[in-house]
């Protein structure tokens, strides 16, 4: 960054400028220019620090304020001269605010320098953005929640391998991602509490010989507490790492969801229909209805999942205590965001407008034999019989059914009495799969009355009207 003088205010003791080239590779503000506000908001808590310690007089502190003032206006209004040769966000405000008020703005770095500066920004910036996409987090599982309270008696098959298990009903399924995403939530929050540890006056690397009172500006930050070692101040980033960590994780979550409703809506399982909104179509096959958003979402998570890899590589081998390696941390971090904070926005409103079709799922639910398990519990419960030996008789039955060409409710009781003669008529009474998914009654299982309990808990911790 060049002064007035057409000096660089870092280059006392360079005799040629930088080249075009490592301009270019060196220049930060196309992206750290995000972080403008908090950047003036470190601002002023330092220079409030300064004046209130005695090492910026009361008149520099008032110019240096009314001058941050005018440069966070202009950055409202869009006006704010941003220069890419001043290479990044902190000395285009230092730069524009030696324009406005003159001499004081060159005190205002006294006892700090960029290192602490921008990772204060940067742990402002995440401290927010953590709290914007919990926020989104839980308005998906809102509209979950609402979907779910629509459909606790629709029945539907259960899956393990992609085979058909057992019935479950919808509303159980649709609350198995609340639960998920209420463990992101958690994540978010938790990695809130951890980044809320202030850098300010770590300076470099070493600290500061200026008496400043780093409480001062941690509390006027809206942070706990100062960081308690001025190297690891200035170099950690697991903060960051741990925020793509948890956005990763969440990510895979909304891509399992996106890889069921590319399924659901497919015609060969035909258990939904997206709206108009939420589908595309083929610019060959007029009758195509594509699920492009779901699809996306789950390539968008590996992007997720890379942004995290590459932040985890390019810290893995930086000694202590700043290296340059770390100003594409921010890249790597906003964008995760941006992306995830996409996805999330496009599952809730595909979430809130598909349409379910509940026949189908309830026909899809009655095949497969997926009322096994209830025989062979009621071999064991009526019978007596050990829950191996019923097993057994249970797979010999569907062996029968599965040659009949029918399915368990539909095989004559003679058929089952030739595997095993005590059966009874009574056995049809556990074999639809409405009985089934209503015999799940444990806490945590499918049962109507289970969902609409777990339905009632949830609207009330989200608030759901």
């Amino acid at each position: 960054m060049a002064d007035d003088k057409g000096q660089m205010m870092w280059g006392g003791r360079f005799a040629a400028t930088p080249s075009a080239i490592m301009e270019e590779i060196n220049a930060s503000l196309d992206i750290d220019r995000r972080m403008a506000e908090e950047d003036v908001a470190g601002s002023r808590a330092h220079a409030d620090m300064l004046a209130e310690m005695g090492i910026l007089s009361v008149a520099d502190n008032e110019a240096i304020q009314a001058g941050l003032d005018q440069v966070l206006e202009e950055m409202r209004a869009g006006t704010f001269p941003f220069r890419r040769e001043l290479e990044d966000i902190h000395m285009n405000v230092e730069a524009r605010l030696k324009e406005l008020i003159g001499e004081p703005a060159g005190r205002l770095h006294t006892a700090r320098s960029r290192n602490d500066q921008v990772i204060t920004d940067f742990r402002l910036w995440t401290r927010g953005a953590l709290d914007e996409t919990g926020q989104l987090v839980a308005g998906l599982q809102a509209a979950l929640v609402r979907r779910a309270d629509e459909n606790t008696a629709v029945v539907m098959p259960g899956f393990t391998h992609l085979q058909t298990a057992q019935p479950v009903t919808l509303g159980h399924h649709l609350l198995a991602y609340v639960e998920m995403l209420e463990r992101d939530r958690s994540r978010l929050q938790d990695c809130a509490v951890r980044l809320n540890e202030c850098p300010l006056g770590a300076a470099a690397l070493a600290g500061t010989g200026f008496p400043i009172d780093r409480d001062m500006t941690a509390e006027a930050l809206g942070f706990a507490r100062p960081m308690a070692n001025s190297l690891d101040a200035v170099s950690a980033r697991d903060f960051a790492l741990e925020a793509l960590a948890s956005l990763s994780i969440a990510a895979t979550h909304l891509s399992r969801l996106a890889e069921e409703i590319v399924l659901w809506t497919s015609p060969q399982f035909g258990f939904a229909r997206l709206s108009d909104q939420w589908s595309t179509g083929s610019s060959i096959m007029p009758q195509k209805r594509n699920p492009d958003a779901a699809e996306l979402i789950r390539a968008k998570a590996s992007l997720i999942t890379g942004q995290y890899a590459a932040l985890q590589g390019a810290i893995k081998a930086l000694p202590l205590a700043y290296a340059k390696d770390l100003q594409d941390d921010k890249r790597l971090t906003f964008d995760a965001f941006d992306t995830f904070n996409l996805c999330i926005r496009a599952m809730t409103g595909m979430i809130e407008t598909i349409s379910f079709k509940p026949d189908v799922m309830r026909a899809a639910a009655a095949k497969g034999f997926s009322t096994a398990t209830d025989l062979a519990d009621w071999l064991v419960r009526e019978l007596g019989m050990p829950f191996r030996d019923a097993h057994h008789v249970t797979g010999r039955i569907v062996a029968r059914a599965e040659a009949e060409g029918v399915d368990l409710a539909d095989l004559p009781l003679k058929e089952m009495q030739a595997v095993h003669g005590a059966i009874t008529q009574e056995i049809f009474s556990v074999l639809s799969v409405e009985a089934s998914a209503a015999s799940r009654t444990s806490y945590g299982a499918t049962s109507p009355v289970r969902v609409a309990e777990q339905v009632a808990q949830w609207k009330q911790r989200l608030r759901v009207e």
